[in-house]
């Protein structure tokens, strides 16, 4: 396997990442243990998750993701083999008396010691950036938390984190995680990937697959029931421009011998400063799925088909 250094953590991880979003919630427990299995026993150790997972499920409060995570870690002995991603601040934002309560509770769920990389869901303008960073070097110093990550940060602000961090001798984010994919490009590469690229930030974009409408699996209107995300996938990504990029994506498959979805992650594999696409799987099907898309590369005359299909507006 060929692992990556994720920024200057001193962390190595999988040319992909295991999305947790689905664990106790479309893929339950005992479905979940064995994608982890299988995904460990495939060289993968990069898992992400978040402490709000699946809080948007009926009867769900959040954590539910953590917690399979970390029944899976205490019955399999394999907590050494894994890099274990999590999220805070999505819902209460980052005061440091959040970010100390929450990452007691995430260690809790996970049944670990620690945490390899603990990422701000989101920014929180009312949070002054010194609190949140050193509240997260206090984790550090304690052991708890490895290195620190960004989610959905804009890059002005990135762009101030790591400025303050430089500042004030604190620990900084040494990733970020982003939406991007073949259809939601133009965010990510007008402005974030410069700045990745410039200061050795690992990527980890999560929706590697627009919420599966990259497998091709959404073609009309009808196909928003196949799937609980169906409705909400179908309205954002059906349309002229998406259509466009699935049709891209069966000349690229026909051509490879892949599939959509394989042809799809291999892309944004392959873009300049990607550590690690998000991608997750319900079935072992799907997972093999993950495990072919890993090892496929893309030709220039295929990647330029996707890219020209793809192109922002």
């Amino acid at each position: 396997m060929d692992y990556r250094a994720l920024g200057r953590s001193g962390l190595r991880v999988s040319p992909l990442c295991f999305g947790g979003n689905v664990f106790g919630w479309t893929a339950d427990e005992r479905t979940s243990f064995s994608l982890l299995d299988a995904w460990v026993d495939a060289g993968f150790n990069f898992i992400d998750t978040a402490d709000v997972y699946s809080r948007w499920v009926p009867g769900h409060a959040g954590g539910e993701s953590e917690t399979v995570i970390g029944r899976w870690l205490r019955q399999g002995g394999r907590r050494d083999k894994v890099v274990i991603a999590t999220k805070v601040g999505m819902d209460q934002g980052l005061a440091p008396a959040h970010i100390r309560a929450a990452v007691e509770a995430s260690l809790r769920r996970l049944q670990t010691d620690r945490i390899d990389l603990y990422q701000a869901h989101k920014d929180d303008e009312a949070t002054p950036l010194e609190q949140t960073l050193e509240a997260f070097a206090r984790l550090v110093e304690a052991g708890k938390v490895r290195a620190i990550g960004a989610s959905n940060y804009g890059a002005a602000r990135l762009s101030e984190a790591l400025a303050t961090s430089a500042r004030l001798g604190l620990p900084r984010y040494e990733s970020l995680q982003p939406l991007y994919n073949l259809y939601d490009r133009a965010e990510f590469e007008r402005e974030l990937q410069p700045l990745c690229r410039r200061e050795g930030l690992g990527v980890i974009n999560y929706y590697a697959l627009a919420a599966g409408f990259l497998t091709g699996k959404y073609r009309s209107a009808e196909d928003a029931g196949k799937s609980a995300r169906g409705p909400s996938t179908v309205k954002k990504y059906l349309n002229p421009r998406g259509l466009a990029i699935v049709d891209a994506l069966d000349q690229a498959a026909q051509r490879t011998g892949a599939t959509p979805a394989q042809v799809a992650i291999a892309w944004v594999m392959a873009q300049p400063g990607v550590t690690s696409p998000i991608a997750s799987a319900t079935t072992l099907e799907q997972l093999q799925d993950l495990v072919r898309a890993s090892q496929l590369r893309l030709d220039g005359e295929v990647l330029a088909l996707l890219d020209g299909a793809s192109a922002p507006a």
